[in-house]
């Protein structure tokens, strides 16, 4: 699934934005967690299986995650994630889309507080977010790692009243991806 994911995404950079194979990254590592902080209960969980695209010439970015893929503590909590809150079936997958506005030297090591303005799509919804973060460039190989929050309303997230107050309203997120340049596998 995984693979379909990055074929889906290298194809839609190439069709796109017609991107050379030298500014391409993908991401070899990734790792998203969010965390729920209530006075009753947090709730945690991590999807380790996040795909993502970065092209250093236009400085666009996108990050494909399938929902089943965030684990928790317990299988309850997954279960209710999943069936009661983001809707699964429904929408399976959340996507990120944008493009980093500063100018990246991407040949010249270092650290670079960047912002993202794209467009977040999650339970169906897309709402236009600038997201902060910051990048390092070592090599040949970007690190890029961000924390933001998603108001669970504006993508319209129910939480049922029973439970309202083991939820927080707005859920902090915290995102780790790893490049590596993008190598075209030589067709047989």
């Amino acid at each position: 699934m995984k693979k379909l994911s990055i074929i889906l995404l290298v194809a839609w950079f190439c069709i796109t934005y017609t991107a050379e194979a030298q500014n391409l990254y993908i991401a070899q590592t990734t790792e998203v967690k969010f965390f729920s902080a209530t006075p009753i209960e947090d709730i945690q969980a991590t999807n380790t299986k996040v795909s993502s695209l970065l092209n250093s010439a236009t400085g666009e970015v996108a990050i494909k995650m399938n929902i089943r893929d965030f684990h928790f503590p317990n299988n309850l909590m997954e279960e209710h994630f999943n069936e009661n809150y983001m809707e699964t079936e429904k929408y399976p997958t959340a996507l990120f889309k944008g493009k980093i506005k500063e100018a990246i030297d991407y040949t010249k090591d270092g650290t670079y507080v960047v912002n993202a303005q794209g467009i977040l799509t999650m339970h169906g919804i897309a709402k236009e977010r600038l997201i902060q973060g910051t990048l390092v460039v070592k090599g040949n190989q970007l690190a890029l790692t961000c924390n933001f929050d998603v108001p669970l309303a504006e993508h319209k997230i129910d939480i049922p009243k029973i439970v309202i107050a083991k939820i927080a309203e707005v859920i902090a997120v915290k995102a780790q991806f790893s490049y590596v340049p993008y190598q075209k596998t030589a067709q047989k």
